[in-house]
């Protein structure tokens, strides 16, 4: 395999990055990320690669995936001689993560705040990693990990916990960065469900649906389910009161598998 591979990036920018330099946020990712024999560690943004040594050090085999192409070249003469890790030059949207693999896997990286969402969807599509480790928003990792009825509890939630288990490791602090960003930051660990409550064919209309419903968080589900399937008030209120669901209910107190099992419900229903 050639030393250096690309993924055909677009014409590249400085992204405001935030380098992570504080030795034990970057020792806690890394003992959170704890590859096992026969795993590969796919590392998104390594950035000036303070945590890519931790994981080179750790893994059989590192594929570092890094956007800017400065860095990358600096990454690449800096493991020029390590035949374990691999510097991919491009966007990780673009990238076939099992592609890359070659195998079981896990992911980690430092998220760019702006783009984390879809990296989390593109990371948590078949084939899964074991779980991605990821240092991400404070708020944006309180949102994966809330629970129905919280406060951020939300689409992201959803749509996350219908896959995967969500656990945040640690919180961190702006002065763990140079230069430091304006909010907090979060250690997340995002493990796939053996059986999750979707099929890898539901994961795009569910995401849909549920997006759609917390687009009118604050209307009952009835009206939900009647704007989102356009079905008639009598059918909405047949399927929920079937799904055991109040009616007078609203999006953030429903489960995922209960989101999950109203999909489905209503999707013969739809017009």
């Amino acid at each position: 395999m050639p030393r250096r591979q690309r993924t055909n990036p677009p014409v590249l920018k400085r992204f405001g990055q935030h380098f992570l330099h504080d030795a034990a946020t970057l020792q806690g990712i890394a003992d959170a990320v704890a590859p096992i024999a026969g795993e590969t560690v796919i590392e998104i943004g390594p950035g000036r690669g303070a945590l890519t040594e931790l994981l080179a050090r750790r893994s059989e085999r590192l594929v570092a995936v890094e956007i800017d192409r400065e860095l990358s070249m600096k990454l690449e003469e800096r493991y020029a001689d390590d035949a374990h890790v691999l510097i991919v030059e491009g966007d990780v949207l673009d990238a076939d993560l099992a592609l890359l693999a070659e195998g079981p896997f896990v992911v980690a990286g430092n998220v760019p705040y702006y783009i984390t969402t879809p990296i989390l969807f593109h990371v948590l599509q078949p084939p899964y990693p074991r779980h991605a480790v990821f240092l991400v928003q404070q708020e944006v990792a309180d949102r994966i990990a809330s629970p129905p009825g919280s406060r951020t509890y939300g689409a992201l939630s959803v749509n996350v916990q219908a896959i995967a288990d969500a656990e945040i490791v640690r919180r961190v602090p702006p002065s763990a960065f140079r230069p430091p960003p304006k909010v907090d930051s979060a250690v997340i660990r995002i493990t796939p469900k053996r059986a999750g409550l979707i099929t890898a064919e539901e994961v795009r209309p569910f995401r849909s649906f549920v997006q759609a419903a917390f687009g009118m968080r604050r209307k009952q589900l009835l009206n939900v389910i009647r704007a989102v399937r356009a079905v008639s008030a009598a059918d909405a209120v047949s399927v929920l009161e079937r799904e055991g669901i109040d009616p007078s209910a609203r999006p953030e107190t429903i489960t995922p598998a209960q989101f999950a099992s109203l999909m489905r419900a209503t999707s013969d229903r739809a017009t």
